[in-house]
């Protein structure tokens, strides 16, 4: 007699990458609890993320933003360099429009607060595997706060990079080889495009909305 074949897909396999242990673990909890999913792996460094994926090849990872040993975007863009089809949802506990956007950009199919409950991950995971994009409310709100805003061009966030670090114009001006006049305009159009009061305002407001990031 013939035994029919059972229907039941494979788990969803999940990668999770953060430097928290106890995140880590209440993640773990949750995901084994899924029928449908697996958690075939545990990173807590961007660079250790890259040489999991390569090795594991997970369906989705799970990937915080912020981590010792390389960054979460950076393991992003390495990522999908391997794997250009790779699903990530971002589960971090940073918003800010330009770094929530950036992610998106380079591939990441959703973008989650750690804020969010338990189904909106499950969900958001099981969204990704099926090519779907998922933005948490409160992550949707801080795009909405900006659509129509002009954004930092490129010029105008390695100013910004180096007056983070302290440096007055004249130092900006050399390191990047161009005139202090030209620093000056850009810190003003920078003070214009940000609604910031001065040079330690705009820094602030750029670090939470995400243009400082690696």
């Amino acid at each position: 007699m013939a035994t029919a074949t059972s229907d039941v897909p494979p788990p969803i396999r999940v990668l999770v990458v953060d430097d928290h242990p106890m995140m880590r673990q209440g993640l773990h909890s949750l995901i084994g609890h899924e029928a449908d999913m697996l958690l075939v792996g545990e990173a807590s460094r961007g660079d250790e993320a890259v040489e999991a994926f390569r090795r594991l090849q997970p369906d989705v990872v799970l990937m915080d933003l912020q981590m010792q040993g390389g960054d979460g975007l950076g393991a992003i863009r390495s990522i999908r360099e391997v794997s250009p089809e790779a699903n990530i949802v971002v589960l971090t506990s940073y918003a800010g429009d330009a770094r929530i956007a950036r992610a998106l950009a380079m591939g990441a199919r959703a973008y989650l607060l750690k804020a969010s409950g338990a189904q909106e991950i499950l969900r958001a995971i099981r969204a990704a595997v099926r090519g779907r994009r998922t933005v948490s409310p409160a992550a949707a709100r801080q795009l909405a706060d900006h659509v129509g805003t002009e954004t930092l061009t490129s010029r105008e966030v390695a100013v910004l990079r180096l007056a983070a670090q302290g440096q007055g114009n004249r130092a900006i001006a050399a390191s990047l080889l161009v005139s202090e006049e030209t620093v000056k305009s850009r810190m003003r159009s920078i003070f214009t495009k940000l609604g910031a009061d001065d040079r330690t305002h705009a820094v602030t407001l750029a670090r939470e909305r995400g243009f400082l990031d690696s």
